[in-house]
């Protein structure tokens, strides 16, 4: 079955840098577009970033623009999310998803900000 395994998570200073990972089995990872998300107390479930299949696109949500980047190894079934110039905005769960909305996501991994 479908499984998203998120790490990398923990605690970053303001200003810091700090890369996720996700491990994907059980269906064809290289062949899916793949998302980002994250939970926050402000704002919920948040779209912040997604990747074609073969990486020649990218899209991210206007409050990571500039500062995340997303990327992929279809070699290894890894999905990545370097997160630069963190902000306290940016503390929350965040979750590697098969789709923008999240509905098969993984259990996520908690970012927490602060000095």
């Amino acid at each position: 079955q479908v499984q998203l395994v998120e790490s990398g998570g923990g605690l970053v200073q303001p200003g810091g840098s700090l890369t996720l990972s996700c491990a994907a089995s059980g269906f064809l990872f290289y062949n899916t577009e793949m998302h980002w998300l994250r939970r926050t107390p402000e704002k919920g479930l948040e779209w912040i970033s997604s990747i074609s299949h073969h990486s020649h696109f990218t899209k991210y949500a206007d409050s990571v623009k500039g500062r995340f980047t997303v990327t992929r190894d279809n070699g290894l079934s890894l999905l990545y999310l370097h997160m630069a110039s963190v902000t306290a905005d940016d503390a929350g769960v965040y979750y590697c998803s098969k789709d923008g909305r999240g509905v098969q996501k993984g259990r996520g991994t908690q970012v927490t900000v602060s000095s």
